[in-house]
């Protein structure tokens, strides 16, 4: 009786497998972090409220606005920092993010690797997406832990409350509370304005087409939001609403304008992370 046969074993090469997902999100993590323009955005955010600060402490303390409230009330700073910041420059950083992120990586030649990698599409968005949250995440994180540093160690406090726009007074916790609602709902503004950033930067080698394109239209929404005769046109303008964080330094506290302001910024990341998806899905190596 002859011996059985071995079954055959393939000797080609193993079937490549997708990297786990935390795997990916790690190796974004320290891309985004180990790039010097990103160390520099951050610390040019962290300088901010520092230079408000100072301007308030030794300038006029009867200027009117946000400006003017921070004088003696220290923790009104990060709230005015971020509100000032949000109307430029931090799209700008989230732009500059999701510029590099595949714009910039076509133009260096990289892109192509990552398409032709084991990795799906719809997970190299995911990657992408996530390094340009990162970004907004600590640009906004550094106005705000410096600004509180800042508005107690330069600025004051008034007994260690927060004297509110509406002449209340709220306890430490509460103040910071406040500060961290602004915290969050920025994020989420900025991560409206990557989600158009992607799409553009999807469809493009360049990346300073998608700074000038990103730039363009908020300084076009601004525009348009200053006529009268298109008022019709406010509920459909990304930067509508975005003075809304300073709400937060009223009592009571009036959620309508971060709340609808919130609801546009989720229609308009949903719009651009679904063109992203369907232009790379549709991008050839």
């Amino acid at each position: 009786m002859s011996a059985p046969t071995e079954a055959a074993v393939p000797t080609g090469p193993a079937p490549p497998h997708s990297a786990p997902l935390p795997r990916l999100l790690g190796s974004e993590l320290l891309w985004v972090l180990r790039r010097p323009r990103t160390l520099v955005l951050l610390g040019v955010f962290g300088l901010i409220p520092v230079l408000i600060a100072i301007g308030v402490a030794v300038g006029d303390r009867s200027a009117p606005g946000l400006i003017g409230a921070i004088a003696g009330n220290g923790l009104v700073l990060p709230v005015a920092a971020m509100t000032i910041a949000l109307a430029l420059l931090l799209p700008l950083a989230v732009a500059m993010a999701a510029a590099d992120a595949i714009a910039g990586e076509s133009a260096q030649g990289t892109l192509r690797g990552l398409l032709i990698a084991p990795v799906s599409r719809l997970r190299l968005v995911g990657m992408k997406a996530f390094g340009v949250l990162v970004v907004a995440t600590l640009a906004t994180s550094a106005i705000a832990v410096v600004g509180v540093l800042a508005g107690l160690c330069v600025v004051g406090t008034a007994d260690g409350q927060l004297v509110t726009l509406s002449g209340s007074t709220l306890s430490w916790t509460a103040a910071l509370a406040r500060v961290a609602l602004v915290v969050v709902w920025t994020i989420g503004q900025l991560a409206a304005v990557g989600a158009v950033s992607l799409a553009i930067s999807a469809v493009t080698d360049h990346p300073l087409v998608v700074l000038a394109a990103v730039l363009g239209g908020l300084i076009v929404f601004g525009v348009l939001s200053a006529i009268p005769a298109l008022d019709w046109l406010q509920p459909f303008l990304l930067t509508t609403g975005w003075r809304a964080g300073a709400d937060a330094l009223r009592d009571p506290l009036p959620w309508d304008g971060m709340v609808e302001s919130s609801w546009r910024a989720g229609c308009y990341l949903l719009i651009g992370g679904a063109l992203t998806v369907v232009r790379m899905l549709r991008r050839d190596a």
